[in-house]
Formats: C-alpha cells, sequence, structure tokens
C-alpha cells in the first residue's frame, strides 16, 4: 500500500526583545551597552533595532521608512489602520461581520471557531499595499489572520472596500481555510517574513507560543544581520575602525555596493554585459528568505547564512508551476528568477530594486533599457504595438502578472519570451492572449511565428520535457535525463527533471542521477536524491553516500531522507553513523516545524524505513494530537497496523478516516485492500470502486480496482474500467500490460495484441514486452 508522503511541505540606540504571549506584552527597552576598550568584537553579536541605524545613515533609513517592510507589521491605532472600521457591515455567503471602534480599540464582530459570533480585538495590522490583513490574538499565543481584508487601493481602481480572501467559497469554522485554524496561523505561516528576528518559540508538550522579536516590522536588521559590532566598530576612533577585527565594518552581511556601470552595452551589442565577475549567492540567498516558496528546515537562521542552510525551496511542481514553468500557485519570484537568463548572467535583485524604499531604479521602460538597447527592443518594429499603449511595455509581454489575494496583480520573474505555441500543447498560459482575450493561442502562435520566426527552431523547450516526465510519455525517460544534463539548462530546472526521473528506471536515467547526484548546484543535487525512490535500497550507499556529509544542509537532510531505508548489515560503521547523523539532522529538521501534524506525519515515514515502528507510531500519533482531523496520520497508521498483524485496529483507524474524508480515494483505498486481506470481498469491491470514482487521477486506483474484479471472476467488468483508466492513463506499461495480458486470457488476440505492442512502444528496451509480442504474433 502506498503511503502518503507530505513534504510541508510554509514564511526577520536600543536592544529589546518583544515577547508574544496571551496578551501580547513587551518587554522595557535596555539601553546599548557602552563601547568596549578594546576594538576587538569580542562580545556576542545581538540585534539593536532599526532606530540605531538612523544617525548614521539618514537617507537610507527615511527611504525605508516610507517603504513596505516599514509597514510589514505594525501595532493597530488611528495612524496604521487603513480599513473603515466605522460601524461597518460585510456579508459573505450568508455570514455577516461588523467592524467598528470601542475606546480607540478597532473591533470586529465575526464567527470564532465554534461558528458562533464573537468580539474581537484588532491587535495588529499587516501589510498595507494593495490590502491590509489584521491580527487577533488568542489563547495560547497564537494570532490569527482575519479572512476579511482591506482594499487600500483607490476608489477608481476598485478599492476602498472590504472584500473576503475566498471569494467564492463559503469557509465556515469547519473548515481548514477558517481564519481561526492553523492555516490562518501569524506564528506559523507569516511571522518570520513580516519582523525581525522572529523567534517562534513553540513550546510542543504545551502547544503554545511564546514568540519573540527584535523589531516588529522587516528591519535593518533582516537584511543586513544583527548590528551589534557594527554600532561598536562606529564609535570606535577613525584609527582604530580600520582594525583587522573590523574587517566588514562589524556587520554579519556585507553587500556589495550599487554601481549602475556594472553593466555596459558596447557598441555592437544590443544587450550589456556585466563587466566584473558573477556575484556571490549572497544577494539572492538574503531575498529568497522570504520572496520563495519554501519550507524551513532550521530555526533562527540569521542573514548572510546560506539559504539552504535553513529553508528548502520548491522545485517546479504541478501544483505550482505551469508546465513551463510560468507561476502558477503564490511562489513568491525565487523559483522564477532562477529560470530566467537574467539570473544565468549575473543580474541580482538590487540591479532593477532599490533595496530599502523598494522602488525600482526606473519606470516603464527605462527600466529594462538601462541594458537592452533601446533603438533594437524598445521600437514597433521589436514589439509591434503603438509606442504608448500597455502592449509597448517589456513587462506585459516579458514578465506578465497574475492576481493573487484577489487584488495583488504580481509578475512572473521568470523573463520569458512568450510562447502561445506551447498554450496549444501544454494548456500553459500566454502573455499574448491575456491581453488580447477575444483571440485564441493559435492565433497568437501565428502571429509570433510571422513576426519572429518559429520559436521552436532551437528545440524543445524544457516545459515540453517536465510536461512529457509527469504524463509518462513514451521516451520521456530519455528526454528528462538529457535534460537533467544539459548543464546550460537553469538549475532548478534539471533539478525538476531529475525529480520526475524517479519514477523511471533503465541505464539512461541511473546516468543522469548519478551526475546529478555529484552537480556543483544544490539544488541539482537534491532534485538527484529524490530520483533514487525506484532504485534498491541497498544500492543507494554507492551512489549517493557522499551527500550525507554534504556541506549544504538541505542536500544532508534529503540525503538522509532518501537513505534512510537502507539496511543497517549493508553498511561499514562508519557509513552507520553518518546515516544516523544524516537522518537525525531530518527529524531535527521536523522539530522546526513542530506545531504541524504534516511534520510528524514525515518523522513517522522515516521511522518506518528504519524499522522503528514502536516510534513510528508514536509519531502518528502525535501528529493526531496535533490535528485530529488529520486522516493522512491515520492511513499510515493503518499501514503500520498491517506490518504489525493488527488490521482490526487498522481497519478502525481507516473507518475514522472515511468519516473524516469520505470522498478521498487514498482512504478508500486503503480501506478496500484491507477488507481483500480480512476476506470482506463484497465491501472491498464497493471501497476500490468508490476510489476509482473519486481518484481517477491515479492510475493504481483504477488498476487494483479492475485486478479485484478479475479476481472476484468479473474479467468483462475488469476490462471496462482498465479502458476507461487506460483513456487518462495511456502511458503507463503496468496498465498496458494488463489490458494486453487480460485480452489474451479471453481469447481475442487482436485486441491483446494491438496492446501489447502498445506495451513495446513505451518499454522498447523491456524483453518481457517483446516477448509478449512475439507470443501474440504466433497465436492463430
Amino acid at each position: 500500500m502506498n503511503r502518503f508522503r507530505l513534504n510541508v511541505a510554509s514564511l526577520f540606540l536600543f536592544f529589546m526583545t518583544v515577547v508574544i504571549g496571551g496578551c501580547g506584552e513587551e518587554e522595557s527597552p535596555k539601553p546599548l551597552p557602552q563601547s568596549p576598550q578594546s576594538s576587538r568584537p569580542h562580545k556576542p553579536v545581538y540585534y539593536v533595532g532599526s532606530e540605531a541605524c538612523a544617525d548614521c545613515h539618514g537617507p537610507l533609513s527615511q527611504a525605508w521608512q516610507g517603504s513596505q517592510h516599514a509597514a510589514s507589521m505594525q501595532r493597530a491605532n488611528a495612524k496604521t489602520v487603513l480599513g473603515n472600521f466605522q460601524d461597518t457591515v460585510f456579508s459573505h455567503k450568508g455570514q455577516t461581520s461588523r467592524l467598528y471602534t470601542v475606546d480607540q480599540k478597532f473591533m470586529v464582530q465575526t464567527d470564532g471557531p465554534d461558528g458562533k459570533l464573537q468580539d474581537y480585538e484588532i491587535a495588529y495590522t499587516f501589510g498595507i499595499e494593495p490590502l491590509q490583513q489584521y491580527l487577533i490574538p488568542f489563547p495560547k499565543g497564537r494570532f490569527q489572520a482575519l479572512s476579511l481584508a482591506w482594499d487600500t487601493r483607490s476608489k477608481e481602481a476598485g478599492g476602498q472596500r472590504w472584500f473576503h480572501l475566498y471569494p467564492d467559497e463559503r469557509i465556515d469554522h469547519t473548515d481548514p481555510l477558517h481564519w481561526t485554524g492553523p492555516n490562518q496561523n501569524w506564528n506559523y505561516m507569516c511571522a518570520d517574513c513580516h519582523s525581525t528576528n522572529l523567534q517562534k518559540h513553540y513550546d510542543v508538550p504545551h502547544d503554545t507560543y511564546t514568540t519573540t522579536w527584535s523589531d516588529l516590522n522587516v528591519g535593518c536588521e533582516a537584511c543586513h544581520g544583527p548590528g551589534s559590532h557594527h554600532v561598536e566598530w562606529a564609535r570606535l576612533p577613525e584609527s582604530e575602525q580600520s582594525s583587522g577585527s573590523y574587517a566588514t565594518k562589524g556587520l554579519p552581511v556585507k553587500f556589495p555596493a550599487f554601481q549602475k556601470e556594472a553593466w555596459q552595452l558596447s557598441p555592437a551589442a544590443d544587450t550589456a554585459a556585466l563587466q566584473k565577475g558573477m556575484p556571490s549567492s549572497l544577494e539572492i540567498d538574503t531575498c529568497a528568505r522570504c520572496h520563495s516558496r519554501r519550507s524551513i528546515i532550521s530555526e533562527n537562521g540569521h542573514a548572510g547564512e546560506p539559504f539552504l542552510d535553513h529553508y528548502l525551496p520548491a522545485l517546479i511542481e504541478e501544483r505550482l508551476y505551469h508546465a513551463d514553468g510560468q507561476i502558477a500557485d503564490e511562489v513568491y519570484v525565487y523559483g522564477s528568477f532562477l529560470q530566467s537568463k537574467m539570473y544565468q548572467n549575473g543580474v541580482t535583485c538590487h540591479d532593477c530594486h532599490e533595496p530599502h524604499g523598494l522602488k525600482l531604479r526606473a519606470t516603464g521602460n527605462a527600466l529594462c533599457t538601462r541594458c537592452h538597447r533601446s533603438e533594437t527592443f524598445d521600437v514597433p518594429a521589436h514589439h509591434f504595438h503603438p509606442s504608448d499603449s500597455a502592449g509597448a511595455q517589456c513587462v506585459e509581454c516579458h514578465m506578465p502578472a497574475k492576481t493573487y489575494m484577489v487584488v495583488d496583480p504580481r509578475r512572473d520573474h521568470s523573463l520569458r519570451i512568450p510562447r502561445p505555441d506551447l498554450s496549444g500543447t501544454l494548456g500553459t498560459p500566454n502573455a499574448c492572449t491575456q491581453c488580447h482575450k477575444k483571440q485564441t493561442a493559435q492565433w497568437a502562435a501565428g502571429e509570433v511565428k510571422k513576426r519572429y520566426g518559429d520559436p521552436g527552431r532551437n528545440g524543445m523547450h524544457y516545459g515540453e520535457v517536465l510536461d512529457a516526465g509527469g504524463k509518462g510519455s513514451p521516451g520521456a525517460d530519455v528526454l528528462l535525463a538529457n535534460l537533467a544534463k544539459g548543464e546550460a539548462q537553469p538549475g532548478i530546472i534539471r533539478a525538476s527533471a531529475l525529480s520526475l526521473l524517479g519514477r523511471y528506471a533503465g541505464p539512461a536515467t541511473l546516468e543522469a542521477i548519478t551526475l546529478g547526484l555529484h552537480d556543483e548546484d544544490p539544488l541539482v543535487r537534491i532534485g538527484a536524491l529524490r530520483a533514487l525512490e525506484t532504485i534498491a535500497p541497498k544500492n543507494r550507499p554507492a551512489l549517493a553516500g557522499h551527500l550525507l556529509t554534504d556541506k549544504i544542509r538541505a542536500v544532508r537532510i534529503e540525503a538522509g531522507r532518501r537513505l534512510a531505508p537502507v539496511p543497517s548489515d549493508s553498511l561499514s560503521s562508519a557509513e552507520q553513523t553518518k546515516l544516523n547523523q544524516a537522518v537525525e539532522e531530518y527529524l531535527q529538521a521536523q522539530w522546526a516545524i513542530a506545531e504541524r501534524p504534516e511534520a510528524h506525519l514525515n518523522r513517522g515515514l522515516v521511522f518506518m524505513d528504519r524499522g522503528q515502528l514502536t516510534k513510528a507510531e508514536d509519531a502518528y500519533r502525535m501528529a493526531l494530537q496535533q490535528d485530529e482531523t488529520f486522516f493522512p496520520a491515520l492511513v499510515n497508521l493503518a499501514d503500520l497496523y498491517r506490518l504489525q498483524n493488527r488490521d482490526q485496529e487498522g481497519e478502525a483507524a481507516l473507518r475514522k478516516a472515511l468519516t473524516l474524508a469520505p470522498a478521498n480515494a487514498d482512504v478508500l483505498h486503503a480501506l478496500g485492500l484491507l477488507l481483500v486481506r480480512s476476506g470482506q470481498k463484497d465491501e472491498a469491491l464497493g471501497m476500490l470502486e468508490q476510489a476509482a470514482k473519486f481518484g481517477p487521477e491515479n492510475f493504481r486506483n483504477g488498476y487494483v480496482y479492475a485486478v479485484a474484479l478479475s479476481s472476484a471472476g468479473k474479467t468483462t467488468q475488469a476490462l471496462s474500467v482498465l479502458e476507461e483508466t487506460y483513456k487518462r492513463h495511456p502511458n503507463d506499461p503496468q496498465l498496458v500490460f494488463m489490458l494486453a495480458s487480460l485480452y489474451r486470457d479471453e481469447g481475442n488476440r487482436t485486441k491483446a495484441l494491438q496492446f501489447a505492442e502498445i506495451l513495446l512502444a513505451l518499454a522498447p528496451q523491456d524483453p518481457g514486452a517483446r516477448q509478449l509480442v512475439e507470443s501474440l504474433r504466433s497465436m492463430k
């Protein structure tokens, strides 16, 4: 039985610490210690707050004070609250809320965790443009983000109104997305990217938070790191400031100064070239901590430390990105930018964005023509639109926007050339028909080809390869392997290709995986580790054992996870020690998100792989303690009971899961298999039928149901189910083999041979497929 595998798969002259407990009090400010006599920064570094920076860095501080970083989170008062709380009533899907003030406090009357109307005080504002959210204190140190938000845009732009963040859904108190639930919890979901030096301080035994920060908003030290040594340096006599002890002026993070002349256009070129060597990853890593879709793998990370030592970014996955890498869900820039030619050639965030005020360095096309010759690109001969039109703006074609949170358009930072031809084959969006809404993708593809030539002249787009790999198309393994080995391709794309290779086995894939495991790019190494799933555990150490001690934490813990099932008797003592350390580091990464049931599910899966069933059971039960409705833990608990011959308890767990998720295919599938084992064949068939109905996207649901039907002597019905499943999954060899076999056994040689030949086309190197075809051809 397949077990659920979820990876949480989540979001910175006084030294002061603010503690959020049940009442959100703060400690008194502590004066900065006097500068020591010695010029050496021997004291531990600590955060001093953004106010300490203003005296020496006035213009930068002033620019920051007008930025969205400075307004990322603020105490609710008459100056910071932008929403209309003048006894305003807002109704959504039958739920009515009232927003009002009492004694200068901002209040909301809305449905609480029990569904009943309650009155809550707004404690903090969250964000400022184009919307503002509001945080409400709850017991145990929790703060929850209200699902009603204020549209801060002008009335002319459609703003100055209340709106619901899920406008098309009715979210009641039983829904996981309800504002009082864990998915709207500030401490876990939002806090670390809206405040500086955020320390979550989650207490597992008591299920409480005592969250602290040094700056309520995103302050100077969120990017530059703790500043106490820099303040000490600034107080030294000038003669001592050049001391080797203060080589970086006492700053933990020293960013290179912005130099406009770093990019130069030569007379013969249309695009500027970088005049120095490639920049380090420091700046991108610093921004990525919050501007990425990622999971936390280590708490207490500070600016300047490698991004992949504290976070694990998402690859190009179906639910997050379109097949060609365009943004689908909220992915927050990083994964898109890594795909771009800009990133490949050394462009960093501050080349376009001023990092303190967060303004663009120029407006409109002037930003782009700083590096791209205006006489070539900012003319109708290139963009084919009137010069004063929206279509003439570079970003409209190369950075199309998608709106999130109802009113917040965000631009795709992969800076790609529009490919409407891919819309027809992959179903991906394209910039052309995003504006020309009455036209078709086919029309747009024709226009692009007429004006710029065939966009496919340079070969397959990586999106076509990733799409083929995800669908299991014939030859996808070779395509993915070649993409993974293509060093000119973006690292995140190669990593994504490798992660898909885990579905395939063969010489071509093994070579690509082996190369990926030794690649310089840590993301590629992570992708290659995920491809080990189809390789027998005992063979994995020879391929990936060296990554157990990789210099990057994200790689080490991925190696620990993928090598966890390796039998201990196949390892030397030294190898076992390295594996144990990497597995322990993976388990510690789960404790960084210990308030989430997914973390304990992940722990349980590792313990299962290591044969530690008692620990696995404890982990699954802890997941259920965190959230009693978290049915994946019940499914995995039942799988554990199966291994222990405790199917009676497993059945109880699965029936409970079924009450929580009656239309979940995985629950139905697991219960159906258990009922088969216990001899309850009729009910088992019903469960497996429902699994196939509710989970047609997984071929195994239809396949296993057909096997059960065949075993029950219902071959005609089994073939019907297989044919329907085949329509959705025409490239699965296991499914095609069963169709060929059943038709052969039914005496239908024509249909059997038809599917056998399809099987051979899917798996030309498989001797079994060739043998089946030859035997059917020889039949009379």
